[in-house]
């Protein structure tokens, strides 16, 4: 981009510091699913503030990287994840959100298969079972468990893990969200599984199964799973040309 020389010499003479500042964080949701229920990914502060929280993989922004490079820069250095499908879910800016100073915190939504995870060796890692006590898209806080224990959810937490549930629950009829949450082939039984344990209820089979195939986002493998003590389903994949 050519600069006049009257706008060159404005940002020679320009001072950031004539205005106030927030500091900008990025906050991942990291979500799977295991034993047919939603997890999430927490970490366990072990400074101020909120220390002893729990809270969502996150960090500040770096002045030389994009929005969706610093989630990426997350999700490898706290999950050890790449490639990951994340999508930008909401802007977080209330004044008091974080009590150290103003700070926005740009929400993303990470799905990944459980088979992608590695066991959790960091006792300050824990991959919690998530809560959602109201239903449909009626929104609110979501809250998260380890075996059976309630956790303390540090900063605005709760309402990004509730908005995140809710934007999920949206977008089942119209994007291919519960894909990612798959192995690379799988059943329709599987994929009806995603979408219950997304939902939070249960979906008729046969008119499941029926929109699924009429999608255009099914392609058929051809084999059958192995191993199963039911009559072996077919197997499918994700058509991302769809």
């Amino acid at each position: 981009m050519t600069r006049s020389p009257d706008e060159q010499a404005f940002l020679d003479a320009y001072d950031p510091t004539a205005f106030e500042r927030p500091s900008v964080t990025v906050d991942v949701v990291l979500l799977t699913v295991l034993d047919g229920d939603l997890h999430v990914l927490l970490i366990r502060r072990d400074e101020h503030p909120c220390k002893g929280c729990w809270s969502l993989p996150g960090g500040f922004i770096r002045m030389t990287e994009s929005l969706d490079e610093a989630a990426a820069r997350v999700l490898n250095d706290k999950a050890h994840l790449q490639g990951v499908y994340a999508e930008q879910l909401y802007t977080f800016g209330a004044p008091r959100r974080d009590p150290r100073t103003r700070v926005l915190s740009v929400a993303y939504v990470a799905l990944v298969n459980a088979a992608r995870l590695r066991p959790v060796e960091d006792d300050r890692i824990r991959l919690a079972l998530l809560h959602v006590d109201w239903q449909g898209e009626t929104g609110g806080p979501a809250s998260a468990s380890w075996h059976g224990q309630l956790l303390a959810l540090a900063f605005d937490h709760a309402d990004i893990l509730g908005l995140a549930v809710k934007r999920l629950r949206g977008k089942l009829d119209y994007a291919p969200v519960g894909f990612e949450l798959l192995p690379e082939r799988f059943t329709l039984r599987d994929l009806q599984s995603v979408h219950e344990t997304i939902l939070g209820r249960k979906l008729n089979k046969d008119s499941f199964r029926r929109r699924m195939l009429a999608s255009g986002r099914l392609s058929a493998v051809g084999e059958r799973e192995e191993d199963a003590d039911h009559r072996p389903a077919a197997l499918y994949t994700f058509e991302r040309s769809a």
